[in-house]
């Protein structure tokens, strides 16, 4: 089992007690309207071995190293604050030190312009387990579309608990305090985002936020790597001329109505969207795994739901969102025939699945219940097999679109973005957007 950290147990009564308030002043700002979310990852609790057909990727713990992990902004800004998260975590998280810093490439950093990044004014935190904190302002030129690298020391062992298990970017770890160090010395590398959630800008004049949430097609699996291809990215940057910030609430395994490799869209929906400054559109982009989970390696025992539950579950996440005056567009579900047959999973896709999906992508068109549809079924399906994937647009697993795959559905959604812009900037102070 694994024990809290030495460095907590031997912590005096004073500064226990000043370092708990110091971090509970700090985690009720986390929805301050003079920040906007310029980019995040959503969390996921660390599965145990054999809970999920996947492995994690990370080390179980950390202890005395230095992690630096590369963020690309949609909407920049002159300030920046980093929100760092433990909300799975059994025990406190302590960090040592952190550094922003440009990203110069790999896992190095401009170290010449590498800022500090405080908490309530002091260079160390902990969080609390199940708590999010976020850092005083950092006063660092952060251009739309541009990369920020985060480094963080923890000094004593630390269980990772909560991580955003496929990030298609690669973070680095070194050992003792490297955090000003332009390039870490004998790194290792993986590609998951570990106890960072969010950063945010102080962004005048910006024209608040859309927020995608999905599946590992919104995450961007099969895209390239460090290269920010993903689909919403593709959007990012056609939207920060706007002042749009576009983010990526993606899970890879997520589902609308069931835990998978993270809660259900619907138990996440306050926590990724609704709660997010100045959010004034969601991207609904998830259901493929509610359909080809069930019967398959990731859900062996589980019934493929009927095309009535997953529409009651749509019609659920827009009655949220509309309650907070937060538009919803829906998009179709892309074709999977053939999914993941060249790996150890077996049973996602079957005639009665396709039925499924058929059945609520014809809802999701002409239901009427979205405030728009994005088709990004007709993006990339194949005209002449429509239950699978166009070979152009397949990354080869017959169930992710590679980078021109994510182009193409990106592409449908461009119709929408002056209409995003005029009506984000015509939204009253707050999220609200005046649909």
């Amino acid at each position: 089992m694994f024990r809290i950290p030495r460095i907590l147990r031997r912590l005096t009564a004073l500064t226990f007690s000043a370092t708990l308030a110091s971090t509970a002043a700090l985690a009720s700002p986390l929805q301050d309207p003079a920040w906007l979310t310029s980019w995040m990852a959503s969390q996921q609790p660390v599965w145990q071995p054999g809970a999920q057909p996947l492995p994690t990727g990370v080390p179980t713990v950390l202890s005395g190293q230095t992690l630096r992990q590369v963020v690309r902004l949609s909407v920049g800004g002159k300030r920046v604050r980093v929100v760092l998260s433990n909300p799975y975590g059994r025990h406190p998280v302590a960090f040592g030190a952190a550094q922003l810093a440009r990203h110069a490439g790999g896992g190095s950093i401009d170290a010449a312009g590498s800022r500090a990044v405080t908490f309530g004014g002091s260079a160390s935190v902990i969080i609390p387990a199940g708590q999010s904190v976020a850092s005083d302002p950092v006063a660092i030129d952060a251009p739309a579309l541009g990369e920020l690298a985060l480094s963080l020391y923890l000094p004593q062992a630390t269980a990772i608990e909560s991580f955003h298990w496929d990030g298609r970017q690669t973070a680095w770890l070194a050992a003792g305090n490297a955090t000003t160090q332009a390039t870490l010395p004998a790194p290792q590398s993986f590609s998951a985002r570990i106890l960072l959630s969010e950063v945010q800008v102080d962004a005048p004049g910006h024209a608040g936020a859309v927020v995608a949430i999905g599946d590992s097609i919104t995450e961007g699996n099969g895209s390239t790597p460090d290269t920010n291809r993903r689909w919403p990215d593709v959007l990012a940057h056609r939207a920060a001329g706007n002042g749009v910030a576009v983010l990526n609430a993606g899970i890879s395994g997520g589902r609308l109505l069931r835990d998978g490799m993270g809660v259900s869209a619907l138990a996440r929906l306050d926590r990724d969207v609704l709660s997010q400054p100045h959010v004034r559109t969601v991207i609904a982009a998830i259901g493929v795994n509610d359909i080809a989970w069930p019967g398959s390696t990731f859900a062996p025992g589980d019934a493929v739901p009927q095309a009535a539950e997953l529409i009651e579950g749509y019609r659920r996440l827009i009655a949220r969102a509309h309650a907070r005056d937060v538009r919803v567009i829906g998009a179709t579900i892309t074709p999977f025939a053939g999914a993941l047959r060249d790996t150890p999973i077996r049973g996602y896709d079957s005639p009665g699945k396709e039925a499924v999906r058929l059945a609520v992508n014809d809802w999701i068109r002409n239901g009427g219940a979205f405030d728009a549809v994005v088709d990004f079924d007709a993006a990339v399906r194949d005209p002449a097999r429509p239950q699978a994937l166009l070979p152009a647009f397949d990354s080869g697993d017959h169930l992710h679109p590679g980078d021109a795959g994510y182009r193409a559905m990106a592409a449908r959604i461009d119709a929408a973005l002056p209409e995003l812009a005029r009506q984000s900037r015509s939204g009253a102070p707050g999220g609200k957007s005046g649909r």
